[in-house]
């Protein structure tokens, strides 16, 4: 199935601190981050591509921010729609942030998890409908990620995991898991993977 691509113009990005919620429940709403250097926020731009990608699975979807950071995708899944969102984030300043803003936001169905994020992939079990995935680019850890969510078998079936890497060098997907829309904002690559068997039986759009 030959990949849909998207190219955007690089995101002059918000103020320094500073997270907008683009549509649904929360839309418009600017959350404070915290001094955080290591802390680098889905593009909005970006951001607001993706969610229109996903913009039918959204309503009662479970979803997964492993490395979560802000919470960014977590946060605009769960104002779209989503049912749930469980956040993995190891930094307990982020973490901490993470748990004040969804008390700020009276948000139903969150979950913050202070954990190593491979480690609890590694003895997780059940479904997730999205799962995001944005770690560090100079790190090992996406290829790693992807291959406990592979092997867990952590996407349901008719589940997208969303991936950023470094513009040019897209991941190496394992199993069955394919490339099914990509696109480029500066120096930023995105897109989402399927589970190969869905997305050959045609009843699945990307």
């Amino acid at each position: 199935m030959p990949r849909k691509r998207s190219r955007l113009r690089a995101d002059p990005g918000r103020p320094p601190g500073v997270l907008r919620i683009i549509a649904g429940h929360w839309r418009s709403r600017r959350l404070r981050l915290p001094a955080d250097a290591a802390l680098r926020p889905t593009p909005e731009r970006v951001r607001e591509t993706l969610f229109n990608w996903l913009a039918p699975r959204l309503a009662g979807a479970r979803c997964l921010d492993v490395f979560a950071g802000s919470g960014a995708l977590g946060l605009e899944a769960l104002s779209r729609g989503a049912a749930s969102c469980v956040f993995l984030e190891q930094s307990p300043t982020s973490a901490r942030a993470l748990r004040d803003t969804l008390a700020l936001l009276e948000a139903q169905g969150a979950d913050v998890l202070e954990t190593d994020a491979l480690g609890w992939l590694a003895r997780a079990a059940g479904h997730h409908d999205l799962i995001f995935l944005d770690p560090p680019f100079d790190s090992p850890l996406l290829a790693e990620a992807l291959g406990l969510i592979e092997a867990r078998g952590l996407l349901a079936p008719a589940g997208r995991v969303y991936l950023e890497w470094p513009a040019g060098q897209p991941p190496a997907l394992p199993g069955r898991l394919v490339l099914l829309r990509e696109g480029r904002a500066g120096q930023v690559g995105f897109g989402l993977a399927g589970v190969k068997d869905a997305v050959d039986s045609r009843t699945i759009p990307p």
